[in-house]
C-alpha cells in the first residue's frame, strides 16, 4: 500500500509530507509512525518507513537522531547510524533527506538550479537557535544560493492550538522586542505562538524569498498527523512521528 502524501509547488524535486495515514502500527501509534526512537514495534516502524521510501522511490531514506540544535550535517553518501543534528543536506542524486515531527516546524529546502536538496526539523527552540539559517547556510557551503532557493514548511502546530507561557515569550523578547508580533493573548491574557509564521520569517530574513506553509496543524487535524501536544493534553504517554521527504533526481 502507498501511503498518501502531500506535495507543494514551490519544490520541483521529488518530496512528500506523510501523515498518519497508509502504515502498519496500532494503538496510539496508529498507523505510519517513522519514528525509529518511538516505542512502536521496530518491524511496524520500519515497514512504515518501507512504504515511504518506496512512494517515492528512494534508494536511501536517511533521517536524523534530532536534538533541538542548529547542527547541519552535509552528507555525500547514507551514514551508517543516525547522525545527532537537526538538518541535512545533499547533492547526491537518490539519497532522501527526511525531518521527524511531532509538531515541531519540517521544512524542505531545494535550489533545482545547483542541484541541492536540505531538510531540517524546526521546533521553537530550533527555529530560535538558529537552525534555519544554518541550512541555508549548510547549503550555500554545498553550492546553492539563497535567491535561487525554495523551502516549503509541513505540518506543524499552529497558533490558536499553541498556548504558551510568559517565560516562554520571555525567551524570545529577550532576544528581539520586535518578536511579540508571533505572539497572541487568548481571552484568558493567555499568550498563543505562531511557529509556522515564526519559521517563514526566518527563511525570509534568509534571503528565500519562495517560502510557504502547508497551512496543516498536527494538533488540530487528529485523523491526518500525529500531535505529541495532543497526547499529552488527552494523557497519553507516547507518540507517533510524521514524515516530511525531499529526493534529487
Amino acid at each position: 500500500m502507498t501511503p498518501p502524501f502531500k506535495t507543494h509547488s514551490s519544490l520541483t524535486s521529488s518530496h512528500g509530507f506523510f501523515g498518519r495515514q497508509g502504515g502498519v502500527s496500532q494503538g496510539i501509534y496508529e498507523s505510519l509512525n517513522a519514528g525509529e526512537r518511538s516505542e512502536d514495534s521496530p518491524m511496524d516502524v520500519a515497514e512504515n518507513r518501507k512504504r515511504i521510501s518506496d512512494a517515492l522511490q528512494a534508494d536511501h531514506l536517511v533521517s536524523l537522531h534530532q536534538i533541538h540544535s542548529d547542527q547541519v550535517e552535509i552528507i555525500s553518501e547514507p551514514p551508517s547510524s543516525p547522525l545527532k543534528a537537526d538538518g541535512l543536506v545533499t547533492t547526491t542524486k537518490g539519497i532522501a533527506l527526511s525531518v521527524l515531527s511531532a509538531d515541531c516546524g519540517p521544512v524542505l529546502f531545494e535550489d533545482a538550479e545547483a542541484g541541492v536538496i536540505g531538510a531540517c526539523h524546526a521546533g521553537w527552540r530550533g527555529a530560535l537557535g538558529g537552525i534555519v539559517e544554518s541550512t541555508v547556510a549548510a547549503m550555500c557551503e554545498a553550492g546553492a544560493s539563497p535567491a535561487n532557493m525554495s523551502a516549503v514548511l509541513g505540518a506543524c502546530i499552529s497558533q490558536p492550538n499553541y498556548e504558551v507561557g510568559d517565560a516562554f515569550k520571555s525567551e524570545f523578547m529577550d532576544i528581539d522586542e520586535t518578536f511579540e508580533r508571533f505572539f497572541k493573548d487568548s481571552a484568558k491574557d493567555i499568550p498563543h505562538f505562531d511557529l509556522p509564521g515564526f519559521i517563514l520569517s526566518r527563511l525570509r530574513a534568509s534571503g528565500i524569498e519562495s517560502c510557504a506553509w502547508l497551512g496543516d496543524c498536527t494538533y488540530g487535524q487528529a485523523e491526518d498527523y500525529f500531535s505529541y501536544r495532543r497526547n499529552t493534553h488527552e494523557g497519553v504517554k507516547g507518540y507517533g512521528r510524521n514524515l516530511s521527504v525531499i529526493i534529487r533526481r
